[in-house]
């Protein structure tokens, strides 16, 4: 499962109704490719619909759709938001990772 802290709802539903999404029935789809400094990178885009192959689950109010290979790496992940003059925006704190890159948005295992 992940998490999705307070703050992380709050700015997500602002940004999903400023693209057309419902927060109430939408969902935030988070998922890992390969690529960044440390080897694989985050993902995070609004969706409408979900896949068969899916893992959907909902926390603190936001449904979240999760592909089944990038589910094995996200396991216990808390989506978080950082703002403010110092802030990064999202942030995955990843329990799985053993290594992240300076700007936080790639990792390895």
């Amino acid at each position: 499962m992940i998490k999705v802290s307070e703050q992380a709802k709050q700015k997500l539903s602002v940004l999903m109704s400023e693209e057309g999404f419902d927060v109430a029935k939408d969902y935030v789809r988070v998922g890992v490719q390969s690529g960044g400094c440390s080897g694989l990178t985050y993902q995070l885009k609004f969706d409408d619909n979900t896949l068969e192959t899916d893992k959907v689950f909902e926390d603190n109010d936001v449904k979240i759709a999760v592909d089944k290979k990038s589910f094995l790496y996200l396991v216990g992940t808390t989506l978080e938001f950082s703002g403010g003059l110092n802030g990064k925006g999202f942030v995955f704190n990843n329990p799985n990772a053993q290594r992240t890159c300076g700007c936080g948005e790639s990792f390895s295992l």
